[in-house]
């Protein structure tokens, strides 16, 4: 709100105002000009007492002025015709602040120019409580009050908001400033989050981001999760209730992913960006905190796997040869968004001898053929992850992502006999059958494809899924709002 019309701010609606700080050399230098202008309100600040000699003095120790002003550097001196702000000047320039007074011999002894200071608006002590005192409001989620002594990391563990590892305590100021990271409103619902089936709104995201350790610029990336993970389609309920061990993974691709410094490179799949983690323990922690999906009680997972945590990666788009995973579900080129996916923890495939695709294709084949377990077929997706030495064999050889996929469909058509019960003397099996047609390990589109790692070290990744299709879970992709 403008000072114009804020209620609360009384200003002159004709003359002169000023906005000083006793602790700028600058406001100090031009104290005596002040004291000798006629009709200027100046506001001050820091010290109610200063500067000295100025008729019209006020304190803005509170700030409420510098605010309705938007006072970004002290000095500041401004005109008022009709109670509307037409002309300001910052710091100390004779002739700026002659042309704005009328007094040409203004300010005589002193130089001809002093650069301002900082406003205390922007001073790091105040800028929480200013943050919250404007826009506080804005929230709505009950608050919760902690002990003086009370640690904030084991006060939010104490109460059930953690995962285990220490979180970052979602204070106003801190939510205030996540949501600065979209134009979405603070109230709208994002989605119906599972188990409990509770409406997450942006504002309950973004305080699971602070949590999770989010910077703002993540948040978009993190919405766009958390409305792909709770689609029918990804049933992030069954996924939490099986007792397999599989939870929700991330891929990110488009801009968004280089803008937020995601990591599609070297340790990809592992530790160390900040970006990669906190999102995909961002929307893990909505699910816990907002829909109730906790170990031990829905999420009955009878091992899981550190990933449960957070998982979350970009696509290597600028290395890759072929087009990005988003776009074959149907993003358009430049879009950035997610995929939402089951996942179990990644295993690596080691090639270093294959120079051909076929005998490549044959090697991720057979890691493939492990998932879940290598003589059952249909019921689990799967994600290959190929890693740029490996990418760069097909490629040579001119196969995209369609022809990997089907040699890769072709080559994974096991032969009943094998895969049987009691076969290899193992119970464990399809059932047996008169028929003798071989059987698809995957269901039609349940191995996707993502290019990513570093560039040395032929080792490609296989991430085991679960159960898919109808009442299981499907990847589900969602564009990332692009306004940050």
């Amino acid at each position: 709100m403008s000072a114009q019309t804020d209620p609360t701010v009384a200003l002159p609606s004709d003359g002169l105002v000023a906005v000083v700080k006793q602790d700028c050399p600058t406001c100090r230098l031009v104290e005596p000009v002040l004291a000798a202008l006629p009709q200027v309100a100046v506001f001050t600040q820091d010290d109610p007492a200063f500067p000295d000699g100025v008729a019209d003095l006020r304190d803005d120790t509170a700030l409420d002025v510098s605010l309705a002003l938007d006072i970004d550097t002290v000095p500041t001196l401004i005109r008022f015709a009709g109670g509307v702000e037409v002309e300001r000047t910052v710091g100390w320039l004779r002739a700026s602040w002659a042309a704005l007074t009328g007094i040409d011999d203004l300010g005589a002894g002193l130089p001809e120019h002093r650069p301002g200071c900082g406003s205390r608006t922007h001073d790091p002590e105040v800028a929480e409580e200013l943050l919250v005192r404007t826009r506080g409001g804005t929230l709505s989620s009950r608050r919760l009050e902690i002990a003086e002594l009370e640690d904030e990391s084991e006060a939010m563990f104490d109460r059930g908001y953690s995962d285990g590892l220490p979180v970052v305590a979602p204070t106003p100021a801190r939510v205030l400033r996540m949501l600065e990271g979209t134009s979405r409103a603070p109230s709208e619902v994002v989605a119906v989050i599972p188990p409990n089936l509770a409406e997450a709104t942006v504002e309950k995201v973004a305080i699971n981001a602070v949590l999770a350790g989010c910077k703002p610029d993540y948040l978009p990336v993190v919405l766009a999760a958390v409305e792909a993970a709770c689609t029918d389609e990804f049933n992030a309920h069954g996924l939490l209730a099986t007792t397999w061990g599989a939870g929700p993974a991330i891929v990110v691709n488009g801009p968004v992913a280089p803008e937020i410094g995601m990591n599609s490179r070297g340790n990809a799949l592992g530790q160390g960006n900040r970006a990669n983690s906190t999102i995909g323990r961002a929307l893990q922690l909505v699910i816990r905190n907002v829909g109730g999906g906790r170990p031990g009680e829905v999420d009955r997972a009878a091992l899981g796997h550190p990933g449960k945590i957070g998982f979350c990666f970009a696509e290597d788009e600028e290395g890759s040869p072929w087009e990005p995973l988003a776009e074959t579900y149907g993003v358009a080129p430049g879009r950035s968004a997610v995929t939402v996916f089951a996942a179990e923890g990644p295993r690596g495939v080691v090639d270093q001898i294959s120079r051909t695709p076929e005998s490549l294709a044959r090697s991720l084949a057979l890691g493939l053929r492990a998932v879940c377990h290598p003589k059952l077929v249909i019921g689990f997706d799967a994600t290959l992850v190929v890693c740029p030495e490996h990418a760069r064999v097909f490629a040579a050889a001119g196969w995209d992502r369609t022809r990997l996929t089907a040699e890769l469909d072709a080559l994974l058509l096991l032969d009943r006999a094998e895969i049987e019960r009691g076969a290899g003397g193992i119970e464990e099996g399809v059932p047996v059958s008169d028929s003798d047609r071989p059987l698809p390990k995957f269901r039609p589109g349940g191995l996707q494809i993502v290019h990513a790692g570093g560039g040395a070290g032929m080792f490609s990744a296989v991430i085991g899924g679960w159960a898919g299709g109808p009442g299981g879970s499907r990847p589900v992709t969602r564009e990332v709002d692009p306004w940050r």
